[in-house]
């Protein structure tokens, strides 16, 4: 014999449903970060020592942007002619390019000597040529600058 339960009507689970709406706004937006670049350790500066760094750049799809870099941070330095500092009043003359050639010098003047692009919405990785001519060499020490690259967009 099987029983069947019947439960009062007031029992039973009732629903209603409503709708709202989802919306995001996206501006024009970018980031930048940059790796160091290293010359080594040389000894006398007869000839060019060439290495190369990269950066990334992630900006909205579509968004176009131009990366310049400043002269650095050395006292006296130039984008024409950067230099890299000791503890002491020496320096060492270097330059960063945006070619492989070596002959862009990278700069900070928005369609002269920045490099341009658009963006993806993902990374993009930008390669940095750096170079120290031969010159007359210094004393021995540790040389360094801070460059800031900027990105404008």
């Amino acid at each position: 014999m099987t029983a069947l339960l019947v439960f009062p009507e007031w029992l039973s689970a009732a629903t209603k449903t409503t709708t709202f709406a989802v919306s995001l706004t996206l501006q024009a937006d970018c980031s930048i970060s940059a790796n160091a670049l290293n010359f080594g350790t040389q000894g006398v500066l007869a000839a060019n020592v060439d290495q190369a760094t990269t950066l990334s750049v992630t900006c909205s799809n579509t968004a176009p942007y131009n990366v310049g870099f400043d002269a650095g941070t050395t006292t006296g330095s130039t984008i024409a002619a950067r230099l890299l500092a000791s503890s002491g009043t020496a320096t060492v003359g270097f330059q960063l390019y945006s070619d492989s050639a070596r002959t862009q010098v990278w700069g900070n003047t928005v369609g002269t000597d920045t490099v341009s692009g658009t963006g993806s919405g993902t990374a993009q990785v930008l390669t940095v040529y750096g170079r120290v001519p031969s010159q007359n060499t210094p004393a021995a020490g540790a040389y360094s600058s801070t460059i800031t690259a900027t990105i404008t967009f």
